[in-house]
């Protein structure tokens, strides 16, 4: 049986219904839609995206990338992206494979086998790359486990490491090598992405946010801009404005409540922002997105 079309059969017996969903499988997720989607924004971990049926569109930033089954994405630290589904129907619903990136076993594989020393210049923090045949081999062999549950504990690690060297040895390898090595400059700017995610409702200074990362205020700041395509205080507002919508959404927060829970003191700023980065107004926003919320399914 053709690869693409065993994967897009798995996809479909184990996820019958529009969602984003875990699977047995650690760190895997999956995705499926019958409709197309407006651009919204949402958060991406470390992880290979593949689309096995459909098109997607996201952005980071001024930058844009279209992708289908004949690519694969990989992000490499937590990314505030927008995303749009731009091929979908209910005969041929968009679906898509996740697998957050192990970083432990990318490490063990560099050490293992090398893969040549990073550069030291910094690049954006996603990448799109051609799909190989090994590399689909790979995935359907993980995806099959999803049939036969007993036999994950045994080879999930197995497959998931085989993907994870097909990763290293690919295009984007040289992103892979960064995210692994401590000391370069993407694994410190993924710290300090990873202290404002934790600490996104507190004020916080450059300089504080460098000794975290271990750099100093004008390399994080520079390296920091062409990883995200944000200065760290536009990626703390991303974060606080995602988490406004999301909580307005699901917990029918009112606009002022939803922007102090997430650090805003002011309302007007709040809501300045806000429309800023969405467009229009936080609670004409979330009771649309109450109304229909597959728009916020990416």
């Amino acid at each position: 049986m053709n690869k693409a079309r065993e994967l897009r059969e798995i996809i479909c017996r184990h996820l019958t219904f529009d969602g984003i969903e875990p699977c047995a499988l650690p760190r895997v997720k999956l995705v499926r839609s019958s409709t197309t989607t407006a651009s919204m924004p949402t958060i991406y971990q470390p992880s290979l995206c593949l689309v096995v049926q459909g098109r997607k569109h996201v952005t980071l930033g001024h930058l844009d990338y279209i992708y289908d089954a004949s690519q694969y994405l990989v992000a490499s630290v937590d990314l505030p992206l927008q995303g749009a589904i731009l091929e979908a129907s209910v005969e041929r619903p968009y679906l898509c494979i996740s697998l957050d990136l192990n970083i432990a076993v990318l490490s063990e594989l560099i050490l293992e086998y090398g893969a040549g020393k990073p550069t030291a210049k910094s690049k954006p923090g996603i990448a799109l790359s051609t799909v190989t045949p090994d590399l689909i081999d790979a995935m359907v062999r993980l995806m099959r486990l999803l049939d036969t549950p007993k036999d994950i504990p045994a080879l999930m690690s197995l497959t998931e490491r085989e993907i994870l060297y097909r990763l290293l040895n690919g295009e984007q390898g040289e992103m892979l090598r960064h995210i692994a090595n401590a000391d370069s400059r993407l694994s410190k700017v993924s710290r300090a992405v990873v202290w404002i995610r934790n600490h996104y409702t507190e004020p916080f200074s450059i300089d504080r946010l460098a000794q975290e990362a271990g750099m100093s205020s004008s390399s994080l700041h520079e390296h920091f801009k062409t990883v995200t395509t944000y200065s760290p205080l536009q990626y703390r507002t991303r974060l606080r404005l995602q988490e406004a919508r999301r909580i307005m959404v699901s917990d029918a927060l009112d606009a002022a409540s939803a922007g102090f829970k997430v650090g805003y003191e002011s309302p007007s700023q709040f809501s300045r922002d806000y429309v800023r980065v969405f467009g229009v107004p936080p609670m004409q926003d979330a009771l649309r997105l109450r109304a229909s919320p597959e728009l916020g399914m990416v």
